[in-house]
């Protein structure tokens, strides 16, 4: 939309676009284009979809110019990530047997997910290792003995300690992937507040792109470290070599624990950096609703993105998934990046408030 709008900053090219170019026309087809390249099984639906758009837009000059910069546009870009990695095949993962280290996990073991993706090309970042978080403490260390403890007791899905609202976060946030309840939470403000195509294409390409690098980022550092799960760490206590955690075989998380190392949170890095894009366009103070797939029929209300994502990132110690060692240097990964992001990409202008 950019090369039609001039509102705010190229991201990685532009195209040369006539003047009286429609960007809804350019956007409804870019988008279809894209999808219908990623997604060829599903292409029915945004065929349909781009001809309903279509349809609603004066059949005029402008309106072909732009869909012509929409196609050149999603055809570049589609070109551009061909060869980003997201493709390449990871090799047999193999598990580590020293305490502390990463292994598939109970009750069914499964093979962990995206090795790969910390080496994908990221979009915006210089690479998955630019904001990869500071090593975390050792086992054998006071602080790992502490946060273990934490979740071993809040985090059992027999837990006497955990409260009936802690158990209803944990399953409230549960869904997964964390970055879709995002995504709605965004698509939700858009509709409410009738924001304009440039406004929501504005705050949809810097949140998307911020917690697409996120991602790269989290998935980069989880494999880095390969620290294991608190499941893994609470039934093997005993060969910690720390004597502030006590092992308990028999230990179960309330929530079956995601096929991937511990370190840094999935749920924590995401929510910070989407609260992070989502406050720098509608500020501090906006009060929200969330609905969960995970939970249906529940809504919770906050006063700031910051307090929904703060909520998601501490339900995963109710959910026996993270310690707070994963959740904070999550926190601090999906910042710095949504950080950079900004710099990056916001127009100074574009507010959507």
């Amino acid at each position: 939309m950019t090369s039609i709008t001039h509102a705010g900053p190229k991201y990685v090219f532009s195209v040369p676009a006539p003047r009286g170019a429609r960007p809804d026309a350019a956007a409804d087809q870019a988008a279809h284009d894209v999808l219908a390249a990623l997604y060829p099984a599903l292409k029915t639906g945004p065929d349909q979809l781009l001809a309903d758009q279509l349809a609603a837009i004066p059949d005029t000059r402008g309106k072909q110019q732009g869909i012509r910069v929409g196609e050149v546009v999603a055809k570049r870009l589609i070109t551009i990530r061909s060869s980003d990695g997201s493709a390449a095949t990871s090799p047999p993962f193999a598990a580590g047997n020293r305490p502390g280290d990463y292994r598939p996990t109970p009750p069914a073991f499964p093979a962990p997910v995206f090795p790969n993706w910390g080496s994908v090309t990221p979009f915006v970042l210089g690479s998955g290792r630019q904001f990869r978080p500071a090593p975390p403490p050792p086992i054998t260390s006071r602080a790992y003995a502490r946060a273990l403890s934490q979740v071993k007791s809040l985090g059992r899905d027999s837990s006497t300690t955990r409260t009936a609202g802690e158990t209803t976060l944990a399953k409230f946030w549960g869904a997964a992937p964390i970055w879709n309840v995002w995504d709605q939470i965004a698509r939700k403000l858009a509709v409410t507040r009738h924001a304009s195509l440039e406004q929501t294409v504005t705050v949809f390409a810097n949140l998307d792109l911020a917690l697409a690098d996120a991602a790269i980022g989290m998935y980069d550092a989880k494999y880095h470290y390969l620290a294991w799960r608190p499941v893994t760490a609470i039934r093997a206590g005993s060969t910690a070599g720390n004597p502030g955690i006590t092992g308990d075989p028999a230990w179960n998380p309330l929530a079956v624990t995601a096929p991937d190392p511990s370190y840094p949170g999935a749920h924590a890095t995401i929510s910070q950096a989407a609260a992070t894009v989502l406050s720098a366009f509608y500020g501090n103070h906006q009060r929200l609703t969330v609905t969960s797939a995970a939970d249906p029929g529940v809504t919770r209300t906050f006063g700031s993105f910051q307090a929904a994502a703060s909520e998601a990132t501490l339900s995963r110690i109710f959910a026996g998934q993270h310690t707070m060692i994963d959740l904070m240097a999550g926190q601090q990964l999906g910042r710095h990046v949504a950080d950079f992001v900004l710099h990056h990409l916001r127009p100074a202008a574009a507010d959507a408030r």
